[in-house]
């Protein structure tokens, strides 16, 4: 169910800032509505309630995100909110989703390392936010991208309507990038979009292997963690380029597919 955000309103056209207008800003948002369309292809939205949030470039101030009352498939470009801190939208129509703000707006603006932070209920990861003990066994080389990198938020607590909550939630993210919501779904926090995208894509991955290993009903062989560290290590070290890449590729394929998603 969404909700509607009870802080902050929509700031008059003629005040908006024309510096939020500019060629990088717009590459962002270009690049997040990619994102947002790609995760609906692979199903890993849930109807109209989960939301990704990027900074704006040369605003640390100022984050891009989904829009209420969209779904992902329908994200372009110029249909994201820019929002500050408050709840204001400063440039776009709607107003983000409640959630979306008091998650994303508090992590932003405690850890200014975070650039872009993906929330869903993905299936998959979801799943293993359901059960007991840690999520994630790292008997996978996907699952590796993530090793050392992970927490698990053990105290759910209803929706996050209240700037309490998601502080809380920045808090148990600490210096992780990936935060297992228990009963609830995933954070994925990166540097940036492409990165973000990235490790949502592969935690997913991760998630849906390790359940078709489980659903044999046979003990999982987990690597040494020796070996799983120094894995991770490796991936770390290729990970900003691979990324790249990665957003790239998908950004080709949606412009045969669906190239509005500029627009």
């Amino acid at each position: 169910m969404a909700h509607e955000l009870k802080r902050g309103q929509a700031v008059p056209a003629i005040l908006r800032n024309a510096e939020l207008d500019g060629e990088e800003i717009w590459q962002a948002r270009v690049d997040l509505a990619a994102c947002l369309r790609a995760a609906a292809r692979h199903g890993l939205e849930e109807g109209i309630c989960n939301h990704f949030s990027a900074l704006v470039p040369g605003h640390a101030d100022l984050f891009l995100v989904n829009r209420l009352g969209w779904a992902f498939e329908e994200a372009t470009a110029s249909s994201l909110l820019i929002c500050d801190f408050e709840g204001n939208v400063l440039s776009g129509d709607g107003e983000p989703e409640a959630t979306a703000f008091f998650i994303h707006a508090r992590l932003h603006k405690m850890a200014p390392r975070i650039g872009a932070a993906f929330h869903t209920h993905m299936p998959n990861a979801t799943a293993l936010s359901m059960i007991e003990g840690e999520p994630l066994v790292w008997a996978g080389q996907t699952a590796l991208k993530f090793y050392g990198r992970t927490v698990v938020d053990a105290d759910y607590n209803g929706l996050a309507l209240d700037e309490r909550e998601g502080d809380r939630l920045a808090s148990v993210l600490g210096d992780k990038d990936i935060l297992f919501m228990k009963n609830h779904g995933v954070m994925v926090c990166a540097p940036n979009i492409a990165e973000a995208w990235d490790d949502l894509y592969y935690l997913e991955r991760a998630a849906e292997v390790q359940l078709k290993a489980m659903s044999t009903g046979r003990p999982l062989l987990a690597v040494d963690p020796e070996i799983a560290a120094a894995t991770a290590r490796q991936m770390r070290e290729g990970d900003p380029e691979s990324a790249r890449l990665h957003l790239e590729s998908l950004k080709r394929r949606l412009d045969v597919n669906a190239p509005d998603y500029r627009l």
